[in-house]
């Protein structure tokens, strides 16, 4: 993906998660508050804060190295350095060496953050459409 459609989708993402919050805050608030509402505004706070980690390791790898000067000639096997490897989803930033070791220089930690965030507001977004389902189905005056 180009830099600025990145940065763009950082910006969205950045500014979203507020948002989000805000329209929960009022959500809670509000006395006669639906449910599948609340649980569809955590599903966008949920997915806006997955596409904001992403977005930042998108950034570390892209334009973070790891650069040579980060990967030692010789790993502590006695090794050879035989590359780099970058790979964006999952995120890495690999130094490779001749007996096929690597030393990552991008935590994996980012990577599990994401994979949660976003199972998260996945089930989110199921429990979100079972709820709206449910109070269509549901007669006027019983809860």
């Amino acid at each position: 993906m180009p830099t600025p459609l990145m940065g763009l989708l950082l910006l969205l993402s950045v500014t979203a998660v507020p948002a989000c919050v805000l329209v929960a805050v009022l959500l809670l608030r509000n006395p006669a508050r639906s449910p599948a509402a609340i649980c569809g505004v955590g599903a966008l706070l949920l997915g806006f804060s997955a596409l904001a980690v992403y977005c930042y390791g998108w950034f570390a790898v892209t334009l973070g190295g790891p650069f040579p000067e980060l990967c030692e000639d010789r790993a502590a096997s006695g090794a050879r350095l035989a590359g780099l490897r970058q790979g964006f989803w999952p995120l890495r930033n690999a130094c490779v060496y001749s007996d096929g070791s690597t030393v990552e220089h991008l935590s994996s930690s980012i990577n599990v953050f994401v994979y949660v965030l976003a199972g998260l507001a996945v089930a989110l977004t199921c429990a979100t459409a079972f709820l709206a389902r449910r109070a269509r189905h549901l007669p006027e005056g019983t809860s």
